[in-house]
Parts: C-alpha cells; sequence; structure tokens
C-alpha cells in the first residue's frame, strides 16, 4: 500500500484510515458539515502482531466495519486516523 506510517500498533491494536463521511444521500441531497455522520467503515493500514494466544484475524489492507464510538482518534502527518483494539471491529468487509 502507499501508506507508509512509522507506527506500530502494540498488541492487540489495529490503525484504521477511516473512509470519508457522505457528502450527498442517495437521492442527491447534499449533507452540510454539522449533520455528516462518524464514518463506520475503514482500511486497516497497519495491525499489531496480537496477544500471546490470540493471532491476529485482520492484517494490512482489510476494508472493516466497526462500531460508530470505537477506537482513539490520533493524527499523524497531516492524515486522521483510529487506533482501537481488534475485538472492536464488527466485520471485514
Amino acid at each position: 500500500m502507499a501508506n507508509n506510517v512509522n507506527i506500530t500498533p502494540l498488541h492487540d491494536r489495529v490503525l484504521v484510515e477511516p473512509a470519508a463521511a457522505e457528502e450527498k444521500t442517495a437521492s442527491g441531497i447534499i449533507i452540510p458539515d454539522t449533520a455528516k455522520e462518524k464514518p463506520q467503515r475503514g482500511i486497516v493500514i497497519a495491525a499489531g502482531p496480537g496477544k500471546k494466544d490470540e493471532p491476529m484475524t485482520v492484517k494490512a489492507g482489510d476494508t472493516v466495519l466497526y462500531g460508530k464510538y470505537s477506537g482513539t482518534e490520533l493524527s499523524l502527518e497531516g492524515k486522521d486516523y483510529l487506533i482501537m483494539r481488534e475485538s472492536d471491529i464488527l466485520a471485514v468487509v
């Protein structure tokens, strides 16, 4: 992948780049910034090695769905990311 981030998550942590928020509804109505919802989909940028007795099931490049309020927001090199536990990920798309 083109994302070269100098951060390595520890244990069962995953670094996710959230997808962009929806700009329009299906019917073409433009959504203002104040009404946009947080995205619940993103791409895994980096994953830790997992716990001693539980290997990781996601890897870099996977598109995942996660809970609306999951993870901790952080900004690196001008981009926004989320770092969360693997258990906060609901599904791999």
